[in-house]
């Protein structure tokens, strides 16, 4: 029995390449592409598959925001995340809006292929490295106005610039940076950032 896939990565090239790989298998076929998350449930109402692949950080709707919308739109479909940003964060958030499984882009071909393969049997399966990451990360400990915040100062930009964009005041601005600080351990404001980021914390 053939596995039908879409595939949704706004890299045309890793697409494509992601395609050939998986077409090369007897039971796997591509019946659709896509490149932005926006068009993720649309596409699979059209060509009915039973796994999807998805890219985290696309336009449109993100990656996880996708998966949410494709198991509403289409409940048989099963998701895999296949992603360049094994970010324990996002591995959660992931499985918390009904993705069967997480894996990286560098994952070899053939792993790849059996990952599908599992996901489409009913099984989940995660990378074990970023699952142990993820245990120990826990979730974000920030709250959505301190994630919006921290989200807002990615650009740079004065805290002026961040109150005008987010529609707040300079202090409460500062107040959210001085608690996103704390929370995150870091020392400054581009630190919190970057280490909120790497957790998974800033996807919207």
């Amino acid at each position: 029995m053939t596995v039908r896939l879409l595939l949704a990565d706004d890299q045309a090239l890793v697409r494509g390449a992601l395609a050939a790989l998986l077409d090369l298998e007897p039971d796997l076929e591509v019946v659709a592409e896509v490149g932005r998350g926006d068009e993720v449930a649309d596409a699979a109402r059209k060509a009915e598959p039973d796994v999807a692949l998805l890219d985290v950080e696309m336009p449109g709707l993100d990656g996880i925001a996708a998966t949410k919308a494709l198991r509403e739109a289409v409940p048989g479909c099963k998701v895999l995340i296949v992603t360049t940003f094994g970010r324990p964060g996002y591995l959660r958030r992931a499985m918390e809006a009904g993705a069967s499984g997480f894996v990286v882009k560098d994952t070899p071909a053939k792993q790849l292929a059996d990952a599908v393969r599992r996901v489409n049997g009913g099984l989940r399966v995660v990378d074990p490295t970023l699952a142990a990451e993820a245990l120990g990360a826990g979730a974000s400990p920030l709250t959505d106005r301190e994630t919006d915040v921290l989200r807002a100062a990615r650009a740079g930009g004065t805290v002026a610039d961040l109150a005008k964009e987010l529609h707040l005041s300079e202090g409460t601005v500062r107040n959210h940076l001085s608690a996103a600080i704390g929370k995150t351990g870091a020392r400054t404001r581009a630190e919190a950032v970057r280490l909120a980021d790497q957790n998974g914390w800033l996807l919207r």
